[in-house]
């Protein structure tokens, strides 16, 4: 089975249904997408992407690494639909177990990989070098980067580690984000302003 591409969701729709209506309109598109459905797909990603992203944001904190994980999870809903058992409890409960599994396994993998980094970096360290000093120096700096992080407005902080932590260009962080490439530029850079102020760095 063909996975569909990710369905636009730059304006998703108002939903309005009550939690039962929307429960059963789920349901009812999940057996559509078992079938193959790539229209009831694309309605079950505009209902719900938000929701998964959400709950990746919370675990994972990075923007980018939440919105690989988000597409992790709607690609494993295509795969899977014909699994979810509404006996077991409802479309969202269903949806949010897988979303908090993939989130979960994603802060696994990515610790692992940083220390296996973390243990090639202390290896390879010059044996005259004071090795502990200077991780305690990073870890000091990497700190305090994260604290002036929080300094920033939402949107700036989004934008910041889209460019310089994800390494997209300007245009690439107005597409992901939905906005003007000067408004992105704008962010970015007042973003930074107020990181250099809060590091004190001149």
């Amino acid at each position: 089975m063909e996975t569909p591409n990710a369905p636009n969701s730059e304006a998703p729709p108002t939903v309005t249904d009550s939690p039962a209506e929307l429960s059963q309109r789920l349901a009812g598109l999940l057996a559509r997408i078992a079938g193959g459905d790539q229209a009831a797909f694309a309605q079950f990603y505009q209902l719900t992407s938000r929701r998964v992203f959400g709950m990746a944001r919370r675990v994972l904190i990075d923007p980018e690494l939440s919105e690989d994980t988000t597409q992790e999870v709607f690609l494993q809903v295509w795969q899977n639909a014909g699994k979810f058992n509404p006996d077991m409890g409802s479309p969202l409960s269903w949806l949010m177990t897988i979303s908090h599994r993939r989130a979960v396994d994603k802060v696994r993998s990515s610790q692992s990989a940083t220390d296996r980094e973390a243990r090639y970096g202390a290896s390879s360290q010059d044996v005259d070098h004071d090795s502990v000093s200077d991780e305690v120096d990073t870890r000091l700096e990497a700190e305090a980067v994260v604290r002036c992080l929080d300094t920033l407005t939402d949107t700036q902080q989004e934008s910041v580690r889209l460019a310089y932590y994800g390494g997209l260009t300007y245009r690439e962080v107005a597409e992901k984000l939905n906005a003007a490439v000067p408004t992105i530029k704008s962010r970015i850079r007042d973003g930074l302003i107020r990181l250099k102020t809060c590091l004190g760095v001149s």
